[in-house]
């Protein structure tokens, strides 16, 4: 039989969380229109929901959409955000609406699997294929189990480093709010590239961690671990009782990192942001772009990466290391913010020494400088000329025949705008290809600037290993690999995991029975693929 919208709708009781629901009250207008043609009223109100087979009441907020829609939403085969974006679902209150979706489980159908011998009634998986074959990891973190809580970018590139050096690393998502990632477009076989690109080489925990169920089995590998990595607003955590006093009792040895925009106690800590407001706050995106421009945003998430994944990564190894010595754990506080502000070093100095800095596009490693700066060439391509020290300079003055400019390496302002132009009239006379043939003998620091889909085929990109591959439905599908490599780190990779691929295995090492597995699974605390 088809699911009707109906039927999804008159679900909605069976499906309603009550933990997620602590505080919130409002009642839903739920229009249908198309092959179905009906309206329904779902309240919630003191932790219950209710639901009306009729529009009663006054609205918190209006949710329309034709019945096509509504069940394509609500069986994963179409993305809220591209439904939303597009006009086919319109909704009066968003804010409402991304609270009242939270206090529900997915639908199920009714379909259920076996897995590892256990029957699940939970059908709602990532589909993304098979996994690879799971070869046992090794490398200088080999033995160290590592919980992560976050989501999106910063947090799950840390932990996928550090599964890449040998952690075992145990990604714990609610069965009915995972990570939002696995759903951004674009998708590959339902699951979005980016996922795929952040979490590799771990291994999927789905579990309802605010049940009192999902909590003690949460608590029971916790007691087991080593590193603990959340992602949430400061205070949200002691909310769910999972917060680092609470862990440290039952684990003294745990290291527990605290990924955040502004840190867990300052005045900010509360506030939203993203990593276009960290670099702003931290003066990186004050001093890029060009001379007399406006500031320009750079083309990747400086401080979500520099500044929560790497941070995050220096954080979990000098505490391990620490905890050598000392036999304890601590709690890390890493504010991406302030994690920025390092790359401000250069410029910041001079604005010390001087009593002012320049201008934007003026320093002289962004921008101010004629021989370190980026050309366009004749065939619309860029190259970067990186010829700071005079013996590379020199060169190329030698070789463009314009050996006036040798003593001009650090000229005033105007000598250094003139000098800048006519190199870019020069460099247009050829094509990008035919400058690196030109320059190929000469020691002058210019090298191409590769554009995205110029990465996997450049020849010191690949030689230096810096990509893994995985075929994904029939396709090669490339991600990024850990730059550092210690000895004995495995080579083989296995593809980021289905949610809860590894929930029967990871409770099961955890000292819990079948028997505790089955009940966790018939009162869908956890979710298997």
């Amino acid at each position: 039989m088809p699911i009707t919208a109906r039927q999804i709708l008159d679900s909605a009781p069976s499906r309603f969380r009550p933990e997620k629901a602590n505080g919130l009250t409002c009642s839903f207008h739920f229009v249908i229109s198309g092959a179905e043609d009906f309206g329904y009223t779902i309240t919630i109100e003191n932790n219950t929901c209710r639901l009306d087979t009729t529009l009663t009441g006054t609205p918190t907020c209006v949710i329309s959409t034709d019945a096509a829609t509504y069940i394509d939403l609500e069986t994963g085969k179409l993305n809220p955000q591209t439904a939303l974006m597009s006009g086919q679902v319109q909704v009066s209150n968003l804010m409402e609406m991304m609270q009242f979706a939270k206090c529900f489980r997915k639908f199920d159908a009714g379909a259920s699997s076996t897995v590892n011998g256990l029957q699940s009634t939970a059908s709602l998986t990532v589909d993304s294929g098979p996994s690879t074959f799971r070869q046992k990891r090794t490398g200088p973190l080999e033995g160290v189990t590592i919980i992560d809580l976050t989501r999106l970018l910063p947090g799950p590139l840390a932990t996928m480093m550090l599964a890449d050096m040998g952690a075992d690393v145990i990604k714990v998502e609610d069965p009915d709010s995972p990570d939002y990632i696995r759903s951004f477009e674009p998708l590959i076989a339902g699951t979005s590239a980016f996922y795929y690109a952040l979490n590799r080489n771990k291994r999927s925990l789905a579990i309802n961690f605010l049940s009192p169920m999902g909590k003690a089995a949460l608590l029971d590998i916790v007691r087991r671990a080593d590193v603990f990595i959340e992602q949430y607003r400061p205070g949200v955590m002691k909310n769910m009782g999972l917060d680092y006093e609470t862990l440290k009792a039952i684990n003294p040895r745990l290291i527990y990192v605290s990924i955040t925009g502004y840190g867990q106690d300052s005045s900010l800590a509360q506030a939203a942001g993203h990593d276009l407001n960290y670099i702003a706050i931290s003066g990186a995106l004050g001093v890029t772009g060009d001379a007399g421009g406006r500031p320009v945003i750079p083309g990747f998430q400086m401080a979500d990466i520099a500044g929560g994944s790497y941070m995050a990564m220096n954080a979990v190894t000098t505490a391990l290391y620490r905890r050598e010595k000392t036999g304890t754990g601590e709690w890390l506080d890493i504010a991406m913010t302030d994690s920025v502000l390092p790359f401000l070093a250069l410029p910041f100095a001079e604005q010390q020494a001087l009593g002012k800095g320049h201008t934007r596009g003026k320093f002289q490693l962004s921008g101010g400088q004629a021989n370190y700066n980026v050309y366009e060439c004749g065939d619309g391509k860029y190259i970067a000329l990186g010829s700071l020290e005079p013996k590379f300079w020199n060169k190329v003055c030698e070789r463009l025949g314009r050996p006036e400019w040798r003593e001009q390496i650090l000229g005033n302002e105007s000598v250094q705008a003139s000098i800048q132009k006519e190199l870019q009239n020069i460099f247009r006379t050829k094509t990008r290809t035919e400058w690196l043939a030109f320059f190929q003998k000469d020691d002058v620091c210019l090298t191409a600037i590769n554009d995205l889909d110029e990465l996997t085929t450049d020849a010191y990109l690949r030689e230096r290993k810096l990509f893994v591959d995985f075929d994904l439905v029939g396709k090669t599908f490339s991600t990024i690999a850990t730059p550092v490599r210690h000895e004995g780190m495995t080579d083989h990779h296995w593809q980021a995991p289905l949610l809860g691929e590894d929930s029967i295995a990871i409770l099961r090492e955890s000292g819990m029975s079948d028997e505790q597995i089955n009940h966790l699974i018939k009162e869908n605390t956890i979710r298997t693929a």
